[in-house]
């Protein structure tokens, strides 16, 4: 009898071994020369990074901020005079120190004198209410925060209740010059306050600004903290808009991988001359954090701090004489860039790499991305428990950029994945599931939150991530959707994702949002609120469109239109909590 060939002479490839340990089948996926697995004791501590950095590139500039650079050299100066100040005060390693600042040279200053003395870096967003922050301050222990005058009243407000003890205070053109005149700073700082009124009323008795307190600590000779690479760097809170916000514990080892990770892909793929990107994204978030101040940092990069990416038109008049490289948004940013005519127009000839983070991107604004700039967007995937980066898309920049495909990419050298069924059990290639992480940017835990901590990293090291992914047989990704936004329409699964996804296809959809409704025979229906880009649409058309995409039960019952622009957090993420 003659043999003939089935389907097993080449089994599908499995996300497990049979023995347990996990097939990185996406390595065959990297671009030849990209490294599997990075050093994780290459480093001992981000100042020990900082100073190779400042080293290598010490005569280039390193940030930019309305209009002016500051070179790596004075950044090196200004940290180890605030580094000295921060000394002479008391602060010492382990202490958390609480910066509250948008994007402006205030912030890297203060980050790296921060690391420097071996305390640790709370990252606070700026836009907080009183009450977060209170909480924040209260939660960390920080006893010493750095803040931007304009949000001093807050401030003054949330201080109740917590061991702030120092006050450092600052205005957006202090840093501007070193010059004791610094008539452009003073010029900025004056308009601010008096013409705009941006800053209100406050009281915090006992403050030093910024200026003196680096006057004082040029006169101290800063000793370097002896840190460790399990020393905690960051507590990252994340987590506030499902409950309580939590401080994610990263450690001098997660964040320094997670930048040889990232750099990894990079390897030969920006040139030696100076790179500039575009930061957009505020520093205090992770992603902004990692990968525009850290990573490009060490590539020598040039790096416009925007610190108020949703006005546009401003935003527009910081790029006009820029000839940027690299840009990092969310999907929302990049959809109010290709919305002004006046980016539309700019030449994009020095562009080679625009970064997508943070939210799923959208096939429509992918695709109006690469019409506009003849670049494709790269998309990644991570999460502030990781540091953040887990997967990111193998691009290499010396040939045709592939088209949108929806995955987020594959995961990084030195990570694991892996999917996880309801059951606890791993899922198969193309078998739905959770996502789950093991490697050396993952998290030490929550801050004080055992409990917590417990719930999302098992015993073997693996981080539940709550989202919902697929992988294919090369070991690309795709999210889903997370797995608390998941609608359940008659038994099945719908994912907001995807019906965003399809209604922003339609070209008089601004912005949209899926959400589930209770419904009495379904359980759930799909309701989707919609900011017009045209008056002209109607309930009518977006269902129309919808019929062609989307299978009846994914297909919008509740659809709502809006004036306004959709809540979003401070980075653009749509709320959709907010929404339900």
């Amino acid at each position: 009898m003659t043999q003939t060939a089935t389907a097993h002479a080449n089994p599908r490839p499995s996300i497990v071994n049979p023995d347990g340990t996990t097939n990185r089948i996406w390595l065959s996926s990297y671009v030849e020369g990209v490294v599997h697995d990075i050093d994780v004791n290459k480093y001992r501590s981000l100042t020990q990074y900082f100073d190779e950095c400042m080293a290598k590139f010490r005569d280039r500039p390193g940030f930019v901020s309305i209009g002016t650079e500051l070179m790596n050299s004075r950044l090196e100066r200004l940290v180890k005079e605030f580094a000295g100040w921060l000394q002479s005060q008391g602060v010492k390693k382990g202490d958390r120190v609480a910066i509250m600042l948008p994007n402006t040279f205030q912030y890297p200053v203060c980050l790296f004198a921060v690391l420097r003395i071996g305390a640790i870096v709370v990252n606070v967003n700026p836009l907080y209410t009183a009450r977060e922050l209170n909480h924040q301050l209260k939660d960390s222990g920080a006893e010493t925060i750095i803040v931007m005058e304009n949000f001093a009243k807050t401030l003054q407000e949330a201080l109740p209740g917590t061991n702030v003890k120092r006050i450092v205070l600052t205005q957006i053109g202090d840093l501007l010059s070193d010059s004791v005149i610094n008539a452009k700073g003073r010029l900025l700082n004056f308009v601010i306050r008096k013409v705009q009124k941006m800053v209100p009323e406050y009281k915090l008795p006992g403050a030093i600004w910024i200026r003196d307190a680096l006057k004082a600590g040029s006169k101290v000779k800063v000793k370097d903290a002896e840190v460790h690479p399990d020393d905690l760097a960051f507590l990252q809170y994340t987590g506030g808009t499902t409950g309580v916000s939590k401080g994610a514990m990263l450690t001098h080892r997660n964040v320094l991988t997670n930048c040889q990770q990232a750099l990894a892909f990079a390897e030969g793929q920006l040139t030696g001359d100076t790179e500039t990107v575009v930061t957009p994204l505020p520093l205090y978030h992770i992603f902004s954090l990692t990968v525009n101040c850290l990573i490009f940092m060490a590539l020598g990069g040039r790096n416009i701090l925007i610190a108020n990416p949703r006005d546009t038109k401003r935003v527009m008049m910081i790029l006009k004489n820029e000839n940027f490289s690299g840009i990092t948004c969310v999907n929302t940013l990049y959809a109010s860039f290709l919305d002004d005519p006046e980016f539309r127009k700019r030449n994009f000839s020095n562009l080679k790499l625009a970064v997508s983070g943070g939210m799923a991107l959208q096939r429509s604004i992918a695709e109006r991305w690469k019409e506009v700039t003849g670049n494709s967007i790269v998309e990644g995937y991570g999460l502030t428990e990781c540091s953040p980066i887990v997967t990111q898309a193998p691009v290499d920049l010396k040939k045709p950029q592939p088209a949108f495909t929806g995955s987020i990419g594959v995961p990084v050298p030195s990570t694991e994945v892996r999917i996880r069924r309801e059951d606890g059990s791993w899922a198969e290639i193309d078998e739905p599931g959770e996502l789950v992480v093991r490697g050396p940017q993952v998290m030490k835990g929550y801050w004080n939150r055992p409990e917590e901590t417990a719930k999302v990293i098992d015993p073997e090291g693996w981080l539940a991530t709550g989202d919902i992914a697929v992988m294919d047989e090369k070991g690309f990704l795709k999210i889903v959707d997370r797995k608390k936004d998941m609608i359940l329409v008659s038994g099945f699964n719908v994912y907001p994702n995807e019906i965003e996804d399809v209604v922003a296809m339609h070209p008089d959809v601004k912005e949209v949002a899926a959400v589930g409704v209770p419904d009495e025979v379904a359980g759930e229906r799909v309701k989707v609120i919609i900011v017009p880009r045209s008056p002209s649409l109607t309930k009518e058309s977006v269902l129309e469109h919808c019929r062609k995409y989307l299978t009846g039960y994914k297909i919008p019952r509740v659809i709502e239109f809006r004036d306004t622009e959709l809540p979003k957090t401070p980075v653009g993420k749509i709320l959709r909590r907010e929404l339900r």
